[in-house]
């Protein structure tokens, strides 16, 4: 039971890793890792494609940056190479697999290969997931902060990476919402 809430303990340290874009781009009390996985979760949740497996793809966005309690969230700016970000993140997860019992231990493991390599439809659905909901909280964040267009990087880090219907849909009305905003900030003669 020791080694059950030692991950249970580990896996809570990512209500309190900051999700470190936001954090060089000094955006005010930014995200939790936690919170990301939450909403891509519940977006997972909602989908409506029925090819999908739901609940495999809502198991996904949970595991899917789980090694960061150990590794903490490495971003492009960090300039680590991704076999070297891969490196880290699966000695991460063996180490904290390794606290669970055979079969848990095999399942969460092997979620967090499927969305690493993108082995499945669901995988890949789950990595449209990750970048969408990264830019809906960006859009949020210029939106609290009064500041719309201010984080233009992260949707041209993401610009044609959508495929799936259902999200590419989502990012449309995303766009539509901030392009409103923008023009909007552009014509008022106080900004």
């Amino acid at each position: 039971m020791g080694s059950l809430l030692q991950f249970i303990r580990l896996v809570g340290q990512l209500k309190r890793v900051p999700r470190t874009g936001w954090v060089y781009r000094k955006v005010a009390n930014p995200e939790s890792v936690s919170d990301h996985m939450y909403r891509m979760a519940v977006m997972a949740l909602v989908t409506e494609d029925k090819e999908l497996n739901k609940d495999r793809c809502i198991r996904l966005a949970l595991v899917h940056d789980m090694a960061e309690c150990i590794v903490g969230d490495i971003a492009p700016a960090d300039n680590i190479t991704k076999e070297e970000k891969h490196r880290r993140e699966k000695e991460a997860m063996k180490h904290l697999t390794q606290l669970l019992s055979e079969d848990v231990k095999k399942e969460i493991y092997e979620l967090w290969e499927e969305y690493e390599y993108q082995a499945s439809a669901e995988a890949r659905f789950v990595k449209e997931l990750d970048q969408c909901e990264m830019i809906l909280q960006a859009f949020e964040y210029e939106e609290l902060e009064k500041n719309p267009g201010r984080l233009q990087e992260f949707y041209d880090s993401t610009a044609g990476k959508f495929n799936h219907p259902e999200i590419v849909q989502l990012v449309s009305s995303i766009n539509t919402e901030r392009s409103t905003k923008i023009a909007a900030s552009n014509s008022d003669p106080a900004s």
